[in-house]
């Protein structure tokens, strides 16, 4: 573990810098206290009792992403392989996030379920969907863990802090404004936080290309440093960098199957902690409309997180040195402190760090008020304590969330041991999203799945991306890079598709009155159809318009960047 307080990268903030960051935590837990008045019910807690307006649920979707997934994550990634970084927005990601808006929205938001797993519950019954929810609620803690360890690394190079101190000073200011006022607390702090977190990156970039000469001084800068293989770095197909797989046509298959359908789908479409967001909007067409509108800026937003990374590894010397090969105790992880250190002075200083701080603390709040949810609803009501008052299962949820920081605390110390945590995320996705995915797609378009099927493809997609992650850390495989999750994912999936199919087919389906509105082919048409009506009027709201419009977008990012 790095204590790079105790080295001379200190962020060097004056007064003017902590004013601004007591600002924000005002706001913040103002925000929290304001929302604690609307939480009445369990409903309102968890679920912010299905009220919030599109826009409100759009950007708090994508906010609630912009954690240390994207911040430390992407960054580090756009310092070590460059530009294949933006396959994880525009391969790995909008296109599921369409998906999800046109075609899985309508089967979560219209059977009124209260969380992914309990989707499970009523298309497969308990087996599946307690296995999912128990690993639901273990990934999340483990994800959470990620977003406090970069809360922490912030507070420990701002104040000098011991980095266990850090951790816990952290998870105490997250714990005290989702314990208050819930989603609703969380998800209005997202949409603040998501603006913040784009005054922090903006103004980094522009410096930034401005500090190398622009877009040509990036690239021959890249090349001056990196030597034979720039081109792996400034182009982003065939990725072999970021894959680990030496064959081109390989390599892409990686991508595209691997990352842009495995991954992907798997997180985007039954990743509680995002659908949350959009099961919490006042009606059908808002909770459509919800991923689709954070599609917009998750296409652009690529570009002001990953370009700084790859300006961050030709300007900071540390990381120059790291990349040629010195032992100097700096990792990817710290390639966007190390930039705001050297290009941003005080004032701005104070900015990027509330903008850092932000963006840690909605991925956070979004792991802690996901994982709150699940384990009130889909264990301990499910299997533990049944039949209790609404109060007291509002109660439970509360301190969930504060058991959920707890834990939180110390997953964060595993993150803590990888040079980029971008790593240690796709691994996470490999064993709990990828396998999930399999099994809702399979179930959802073929009704002949079984609920004894749902079970076990989770059980042993998630078996077969463990078996592969340790034979690669054993040398069997020798997966570089972020190859090793690709494969592991891809097997994931291709496993519980095979598990299900072999135990359907021996085993008895649920009756098909007990299906309708959970599988397609059973769905009323009317379910599926955009209602243009009221404040939904109008063809700009029009759920296929809004898919359609990023899609175009993102087609043509990829070509501009090829």
């Amino acid at each position: 573990m790095h204590f790079l307080a105790d080295a001379d990268l200190r962020l060097d903030a004056g007064p003017i810098d902590y004013a601004l960051l007591a600002v924000y935590f005002a706001l913040v837990l103002g925000i929290g206290a304001m929302a604690r008045r609307s939480v009445s019910s369990s409903l309102d807690f968890f679920l912010s009792g299905r009220s919030l307006p599109a826009w409100v649920t759009g950007l708090a979707f994508i906010s609630a992403n912009l954690g240390a997934v994207e911040i430390f994550g992407m960054t580090a990634n756009g310092a070590q392989y460059g530009l294949p970084t933006m396959h994880y927005y525009w391969i790995g990601a909008i296109p599921a996030m369409v998906f999800l808006g046109l075609v899985m929205m309508p089967f979560y938001y219209g059977s009124k379920v209260r969380s992914v797993p309990e989707f499970l519950l009523r298309r497969f019954g308990k087996f599946a969907h307690l296995t999912n929810g128990i690993s639901f609620a273990l990934a999340q803690v483990l994800i959470a863990g990620v977003n406090l360890f970069a809360l922490a690394t912030v507070v420990n190079l701002l104040l000098g802090w011991p980095l266990w101190l850090s951790v816990v000073v952290a998870a105490v200011i997250v714990l005290a404004y989702t314990s208050l006022g819930g989603l609703s607390a969380a998800v209005y702090n997202e949409v603040m936080q998501f603006f913040v977190i784009v005054a922090m990156l903006l103004p980094l970039t522009f410096l930034g290309l401005k500090r190398v000469g622009g877009w040509q001084g990036l690239v021959d800068k890249v090349a001056g440093t990196t030597g034979s293989s720039a081109a792996d770095q400034l182009s982003s197909w065939p990725g072999t960098n970021l894959t680990g797989i030496g064959n081109a046509t390989l390599s892409v298959l990686g991508i595209v199957f691997g990352l842009g359908f495995v991954l992907s789908f798997g997180y985007w479409t039954t990743n509680f902690a995002e659908v949350q967001r959009a099961m919490s909007a006042k009606s059908m067409s808002a909770a459509r409309r919800t991923p689709l509108i954070g599609a917009y800026p998750k296409t652009l937003i690529a570009l002001i997180i990953i370009i700084p990374g790859m300006i961050a590894a030709v300007i900071v010397p540390e990381l120059r040195e790291m990349k040629a090969g010195a032992e100097n105790g700096v990792t990817y992880n710290n390639a966007i402190l190390l930039l705001i250190r050297d290009l941003l002075p005080n004032g701005m200083l104070g900015i990027a760090i509330t903008g850092l701080l932000a963006a840690f603390m909605a991925g956070m709040a979004a792991n802690v008020s996901s994982f709150n949810t699940v384990f009130t609803y889909d264990i301990w009501q499910a299997y533990i304590v049944k039949d209790k008052p609404d109060d007291y299962y509002l109660r439970v949820g509360r301190v969930a969330t504060v058991a959920g920081c707890v834990v939180a605390i110390g997953t964060a110390f595993i993150a803590s041991s990888f040079n980029n945590i971008m790593d240690y995320l796709q691994t996470l996705f490999g064993f709990f999203n990828a396998p999930l995915f399999a099994t809702f797609i399979l179930g959802m378009f073929w009704k002949r799945m079984t609920p004894l099927a749902g079970g076990l493809g989770l059980i042993f997609g998630t078996a077969s991306a463990v078996t592969v992650d340790l034979l690669n850390r054993a040398e069997v495989l020798n997966l570089a890079g972020q190859g090793a999750s690709f494969v592991a994912a891809s097997v994931a999936f291709v496993v519980d598709i095979a598990v299900s199919v072999g135990v359907s087919l021996v085993t008895r389906p649920k009756p098909e009155s007990e299906l309708r509105g959970l599988v397609w082919s059973l769905t009323p048409r009317d379910q599926l159809r955009h209602d243009d009506t009221g404040e939904n009027s109008g063809w700009y709201r029009k759920p296929v318009v809004l898919g359609a419009g990023v899609l175009a977008l993102t087609v043509v990012l990829n070509i501009v960047f090829w």
